[in-house]
């Protein structure tokens, strides 16, 4: 971590013209600036005695910082700036920066951990989320989440509990979103159950609108990439010599992932490059711990053969997002067969501003500043 802090980071980034002065982006340094300020400033206060956890000493003060969450559309740079503020922080202070979706995988292990101790669901979590908070909490006191969001029922109201034992217990929260607070699990089943957590996360930040003009991401495109279009012969023998160039020649293999007593086929490997279809990622019933593994286990990934996807096929769309979050995360090198270019790819309306996204890292991931 640096010793500089995210003010002066970011002033200095914009005068090596490194970044560009956005008086957006300043207004959400200056909400970091000043959580950086208040965290350094409680030092080793944060740290709590046995005894202090034993008899729920371990609530948090009036005085505990807000965190800071800030949302806008893809590209606008919210997680350079969460990771400019996560950089920043002194090694005195316990910290956590971790996409959400990984960070939920772990909770629901967790849970899943514990249920050898209680039959019913409904038991189990109300057994595991307290100590998987005395967990967390004693590991980090700043928690810094990228791709805030919240889709699926079963996060929904895990969430607002678990969030209410950290919050208690003074862990502070930094987040990058798509969505504003009030927009989180919009038109989610039960959703009503879910509003007591929106008003306690909104409590608990600055909520911070990065509604900048500026796409970082679009404007580092390059003309020629690593993304194929269209599905044709050419396209096919161009994927094919660079799968060859980039893997050095290697014997091609099939190579087995497990994840979870689940087996995915890698039908052809290459050193530390592997190719997959898009029918196969997508088109089966993976979900984001699978693509996680893809990503733990390889340099590069084909995709290939990716189709026009319409209303029809958004499960298949909601699978190619998470698969291209995991992958981006990892900074994992993508190489992509598509009928369409990354902007047409997606014309259905369940994900349309979530493809958005999808669509900024795809262009990103063509750049040369990428991975």
């Amino acid at each position: 971590m640096t010793h500089n802090t995210p003010l002066e980071q970011y002033r200095s980034r914009v005068q090596s013209s490194e970044l560009k002065a956005d008086p957006v982006q300043e207004q959400a340094v200056a909400e970091l600036q000043r959580l950086y300020d208040e965290v350094v400033a409680l030092g080793d206060k944060v740290e709590l005695s046995f005894f202090q956890r034993l008899t729920g000493g371990g609530n948090a003060q009036e005085h505990d910082p807000l965190g800071v969450y800030m949302h806008g559309g893809v590209g606008r740079g919210k997680s350079m700036l969460m990771d400019l503020f996560y950089d920043c922080l002194p090694d005195s202070i316990k910290a956590r920066r971790v996409h959400f979706h990984e960070f939920m995988i772990e909770v629901h292990d967790y849970i899943h951990s514990r249920s050898h101790d209680d039959g019913s669901v409904q038991g189990v979590v109300d057994q595991a989320l307290p100590s998987l908070a005395e967990l967390i909490a004693a590991r980090s006191k700043v928690l810094c989440f990228d791709e805030f969001h919240v889709v699926d029922i079963a996060d929904a109201m895990i969430l607002g509990r678990l969030f209410k034992i950290l919050f208690e217990k003074g862990v502070i929260v930094v987040a990058t979103s798509n969505w504003a607070p009030k927009d989180l699990y919009k038109d989610g089943l039960q959703r009503a159950r879910f509003l007591p957590f929106i008003d306690l996360l909104s409590s608990k930040v600055a909520v911070v609108h990065l509604d900048s003009p500026h796409d970082y991401r679009a404007q580092t495109v390059q003309v020629e990439g690593s993304y194929f279009t269209p599905l044709n012969v050419q396209t096919r023998r161009a994927v094919d010599e660079l799968f060859v160039q980039l893997s050095g020649g290697e014997a091609v293999k099939q190579h087995k992932l497990r994840v979870k007593g689940r087996v995915i086929v890698a039908e052809q490997v290459a050193g530390q490059v592997a190719r997959f279809s898009f029918a196969q990622l997508c088109e089966r019933p993976h979900g984001a711990e699978d693509y996680l593994k893809i990503a733990e286990s390889f340099d590069t990934v084909f995709i290939e053969e990716i189709p026009k996807l319409g209303y029809d096929r958004r499960n298949e769309a909601k699978r190619f997002m998470n698969l291209i979050d995991a992958l981006y995360e990892a900074r994992i090198p993508v190489v992509i067969s598509a009928d369409a270019t990354a902007d047409k790819l997606y014309r259905g309306r369940d994900h349309a501003y979530e493809f958005e996204r999808t669509v900024s890292r795809l262009l990103e991931m063509q750049s040369d500043s990428y991975p």
